[in-house]
């Protein structure tokens, strides 16, 4: 008996206790005491179990009170959950009413990339029945179990994370179900009620914490609204506090929506010196009274300090400030002294100018929205607000006023999207590429648009395993010269698909005179066949040399003599020639327009083979 105490007090195994029935032989009462030490010792097993089950809900309860990071609480309940359940792994699912559909949220234990990014259809699977019912189900044989609908994909995840025996039980809240927390492993196993009820409670905490996030989520928006509401409140009584003390033509220009030239002129007026207002990259917005004056980045980074203007060899600046973040800056000239109500003033004008470049950013941004992608304003519609353009190219990293090549790709075999995607890491940060007119359009800085063609469909034909043509034009600045040098490049890249050079770039300059009566002709064999067609028949039929004589005729300058050199001919056989060529073409065929196509003709002939 005294052994059998010493094994129940130090958490001897279950065998260790049966074997001392084997031990004692036949002693009197042995069995009957060892039974009562296997049923005590079940009971403190359980006992175990449940304080460390208890533990792990206390624990969960704590993290919940602590709720900083939903995913980390999620995180800790379904490894809890595998450690108490002593599981292969373990993990949650969100439900997505709108596709109806439930997906991975927290896995632990998983090693199969295609199981932890798995989607369940309500009702499919397993989970799919539990997200559908709110039951808990459990399986000791899924791939085996017929209760489920089994599908592809949910097989397929399965079978790569070699799953055999899994329990699931609902999320709910409020009787909805928002997911559900599954425990699984790799061989065959029976769930008892006492694991799926443990699970559920875990199930429910996790419930909790999602709601928690939830309200948590809510609060911040519903604080996050208010705060904007303050903002807008204190700065409507900022720009009224404003408007009172400043000049009266100041306050009208507000009320009226004026620009950032308006202010300056009026400022500039009002004060008696010259005004220059910059942007934050320097640019000069707005001159009254002033020559042009660079920004001084030393006076802008003072006053940004101070939130005053300072003055320096007799020029006043300001910073233009939206809280921390730099606007740009307002200088003043020809008034080295400013009293304490014109310095005011002066710095007023910059909250007012910092007021309008912000309605401008958020008019232009809203515009953003609404017109869509830069690229198509440019090329749609670039005389309405080119200055708009540019501050918006600028935005986006761009200077549409500095030098662009601007180039069009043409993929048959491929997405526009593919194409533009590839297109991204081949072209500089300060370049623009988007779907224009159903083809990929670029802006890059350079000066040479008939390498650029070429590196383009080198590049992207090796990136994307396919023929990418590439028309290019430019350099041009600004978006009325874009736009027509996107035509350009339109031109072009139908002249090269024109000529059966589909998978090679070019500028128009490298085509000559051929790009530009191709860039909007497609009937390439149609057009030599109306023009030469009688004189390649026949030196097709005759094995005659008609047509090469031609081109070294028109190559001497319509000179008989040297035009027999050239063949290495008598001059007869060239003007026999040249009769035969009248008869097959008419009479007229040296006459000026008549000459200029058929020269065209014989040298696209040329050209396409």
């Amino acid at each position: 008996m005294a052994h059998l105490l010493d094994l129940l007090d130090s958490g001897a195994p279950v065998e260790r206790i049966a074997q001392v029935a084997t031990w004692a032989g036949e002693c009197d009462g042995v069995e009957q005491a060892v039974e009562t030490a296997l049923r005590i010792r079940g009971r403190l097993s359980q006992h175990h179990r449940r304080e460390a089950e208890l533990t792990a809900l206390f624990d969960t309860a704590n993290d919940l009170a602590l709720l900083r990071d939903t995913d980390a609480v999620l995180r800790s309940i379904v490894r809890r959950a595998r450690t108490l359940l002593h599981s292969d792994t373990a993990y949650l699912t969100l439900n997505d009413p709108e596709a109806e559909q439930t997906f991975m949220r927290v896995t632990d234990g998983s090693t199969s990339a295609v199981f932890q990014q798995l989607r369940l259809g309500m009702g499919e699977g397993l989970g799919g029945l539990v997200a559908q019912t709110a039951l808990p189900y459990a399986t000791a044989d899924y791939p085996n179990d017929p209760r489920f609908r089994h599908t592809t994909a949910i097989d397929t995840g399965v079978g790569e994370e070699g799953l055999v025996a899994i329990l699931g039980v609902p999320l709910q809240l409020g009787g909805t179900v928002i997911g559900v927390l599954f425990a699984a492993n790799r061989s065959p196993r029976e769930f008892s009620a006492a694991e799926v009820s443990l699970l559920t409670s875990l199930a429910n905490h996790a419930a909790i914490a999602l709601d928690t996030a939830r309200l948590l989520e809510e609060s911040q928006r519903a604080l996050a609204e208010l705060n904007r509401a303050n903002d807008l409140i204190r700065g409507h009584s900022d720009a009224l506090a404003r408007a009172q003390d400043a000049h009266d033509r100041l306050t009208d220009l507000v009320l009226r929506g004026g620009d950032v030239q308006q202010v300056a002129t009026a400022l500039g007026t009002i004060l008696g010196g010259g005004i220059v207002v910059h942007d934050a990259a320097g640019v000069e917005l707005a001159r009254a009274g002033s020559q042009a004056l660079a920004p001084s980045a030393e006076l802008l980074a003072d006053s940004r300090a101070t939130g005053r203007a300072v003055c320096r060899d007799g020029v006043w600046v300001c910073a233009i400030l939206a809280g921390p973040e730099p606007l740009g800056g307002i200088a003043l000239t020809g008034r080295p002294g400013l009293s304490a109500a014109d310095q005011r003033l002066f710095e007023r004008a910059s909250l007012v100018t910092a007021l309008l470049l912000l309605l401008r950013r958020s008019v232009a941004e809203t515009e953003d929205r609404l017109r869509g992608e830069l690229i198509t304003d440019l090329l749609t519609a670039p005389e309405r607000d080119p200055a708009g353009l540019v501050a918006r190219g600028r935005r986006l990293g761009v200077d549409l006023a500095a030098p662009h090549l601007v180039a069009v790709a043409h993929a048959d075999s491929t997405s526009r999207r593919r194409l533009t995607s590839a297109s991204a890491p081949l072209i500089p940060t300060a370049s623009l590429a988007g779907v224009h007119a159903d083809e990929v359009v670029l802006l890059v800085p350079g000066d040479d648009p008939g390498a650029l063609g070429e590196r383009l469909a080198a590049d992207l034909g090796a990136a994307l395993g396919c023929a990418v043509t590439v028309g290019a034009a430019g350099p041009a600045r600004g978006p009325a010269a874009l736009a027509a040098a996107h035509a350009e490049a339109q031109r072009c890249l139908r002249a090269l698909l024109a000529l059966g050079r589909g998978g090679r770039g070019a500028a128009m300059s490298g085509l000559g005179f051929v790009g530009s009566l191709l860039g909007d002709r497609s009937d390439l064999a149609g057009y030599v066949r109306a023009t030469i067609g009688p004189v390649l028949d026949y030196d097709r039929r005759r094995g005659t040399r008609l047509a090469d004589t031609l081109s070294a005729y028109f190559a001497c300058g319509g000179n008989l003599s040297r035009t027999k050199d050239k063949l290495h001919v008598h001059v007869n056989t060239v003007v026999q020639r040249m009769e035969r060529i009248a008869t097959l073409l008419g009479e007229d065929w040296q006459c000026p327009e008549r000459a200029l196509e058929i020269q065209l003709a014989l040298h696209l002939h040329t050209l396409v083979g």
